[in-house]
């Protein structure tokens, strides 16, 4: 991977702490849903014994469910193992100031075992084996990723308290594109934006989306690594600013019966020069790598859909004319497809539109890139786009449920082959955990139908 400038260097760091205007450093890793998960130390404290040896954790971190109960079925962390800790490394190419809380710088740890090993089913792990793997072919990938949210007037605790029914949206109807729509909590907006420029990601634009209350915040492509870095870090701070102007919002793919939060990922590759080489001769159309890359994320979606939509509630959002896939499909700017290829020369590019709001972005571009290189190193052949109505035509169909996506996750010979079996068991319990939660829950729906009439 190319050598990345943090926002922040520690020499900046030494200083600042020293004049007083940073007193508290956030050490802190994505966790399997995407989470940040860590320790807020006392700045000078972190320079004197942290910076340089790291911290530890408790290994339960990546053995829990979405509440933080403890469960079973993971081989890496259980009671019989004692739920002992591992090792948070700083990755000082991630040092940042925090805009939002005073005083606060920021780095994102890697995970590793006190023998020094890496942990092979952490995220940020899973993400760096497929990143590497891509550089054995002199490329590396540059991603985008495009969330929406819903933003509501009530406090995170108003909608705790209401059960999350009947919140009042920021916006009562639908505001795509609308520039009245986005100044009705643009101070909301302008926050988000100005301060995550402020820790050191690139902000392109707001709009407003199709959802009363729904927004997008869209960012700079980047390396992959970084790009899911800064993700985590935004879906954190735009919750914590929402909860500061007191409101929230949520990036959950399917809040109620309307449009869904998306999280559209966009995905090129660059050789050593950082020329694109999914563009075609003369930079026109695709050259045959793309070709080869796009037909492997054909080969791998279904499969792979685990890593795209890893919830429950991922899969509500995939309705025929929603905008959201179900179609194995990819086309030439066309939305009704779950692959869409975009751009002209050097920023020619496909956008995989499964996953949502919801999703874990180092899971999803690990999904990405292992499915290209399938396709690279298999020779696959594209076949025909799609120029009509994929949500009409036939084609195979994404999985429907998470059941059906966990069930193709653990038996599929392409995951085992590209990711190894730990990872493939570990994220095939995250999955069971999640369903055997939901099918002991008694729902608002089974309620409303059964209390008086069944």
């Amino acid at each position: 991977m190319a050598d990345r400038t943090p926002p922040l260097t520690v020499e900046e760091l030494h200083a600042l702490v020293a004049c007083g205007e940073i007193d508290t450093v956030v050490l802190a890793f994505p966790d399997m849903q995407g989470r940040l998960q860590g320790k807020r130390f006392a700045a000078r404290f972190f320079l004197d014994e942290v910076l340089d040896h790291g911290t530890e954790g408790c290994n339960y971190l990546l053995a829990v469910d979405t509440e933080m109960n403890t469960v079973d079925g993971y081989e890496m962390s259980s009671w019989e193992r004692g739920y002992g800790d591992f090792a948070m490394r700083p990755d000082l190419a991630t040092l940042r100031r925090v805009p939002w809380n005073a005083g606060t710088a920021m780095l994102t740890a890697d995970l590793a075992w006190n023998d020094g090993l890496p942990v092979v089913a952490a995220p940020r792990q899973i993400l760096r084996r497929q990143l590497d793997r891509l550089a054995e072919l002199g490329l590396t990938a540059q991603v985008g990723t495009e969330l929406e949210f819903i933003v509501f007037k009530d406090t995170y605790e108003q909608a705790w308290d209401a059960g999350y029914r009947g919140l009042t949206p920021a916006n009562q109807y639908n505001i795509d594109y609308s520039v009245l729509g986005t100044g009705r909590i643009e101070p909301l907006l302008r926050r988000i934006r100005n301060e995550m420029a402020g820790a050191g990601l690139t902000v392109e634009s707001a709009k407003g989306e199709c959802n009363p209350g729904q927004h997008e915040i869209a960012f700079r492509y980047d390396d992959a690594l970084v790009t899911c870095d800064q993700h985590a870090i935004y879906k954190t701070g735009a919750k914590e600013i929402a909860a500061q102007e007191g409101c929230s919002l949520t990036f959950m793919a399917k809040y109620n019966e309307r449009e869904g939060n998306s999280c559209h990922i966009h995905l090129s590759l660059a050789d050593s020069d950082g020329a694109n080489v999914m563009a075609g001769p003369d930079g026109d159309g695709m050259s045959e790598v793309m070709r080869q890359f796009l037909a492997g994320q054909l080969a791998a979606l279904r499969d792979f859909s685990l890593l795209y939509a890893p919830n429950i509630n991922s899969y509500k959002r995939f309705k025929p004319g929603s905008f959201a896939p179900t179609a194995v499909a990819w086309g030439h700017d066309n939305r009704t497809c779950a692959l869409r290829v975009v751009g002209h020369g050097r920023s020619t590019r496909f956008e995989n539109r499964l996953p949502g709001g919801d999703v874990n972005p180092y899971l999803a571009v690990a999904g990405l890139v292992a499915a290209g290189l399938y396709g690279i190193e298999h020779k696959l052949q594209l076949p025909d786009a799609c120029a009509g109505n994929a949500y009409t035509a036939d084609y195979e169909h994404v999985p429907g449920t998470l059941r059906e996506a966990a069930d193709l996750w653990a038996n599929s010979p392409l995951a085992k082959a590209a990711f190894g079996d730990e990872v493939v068991d570990h994220y095939r319990n995250m999955a069971r955990v999640e369903l055997d939660a939901y099918d002991a829950a008694v729902t608002d729906w089974e309620l409303r139908r059964g209390f008086e009439r069944l």
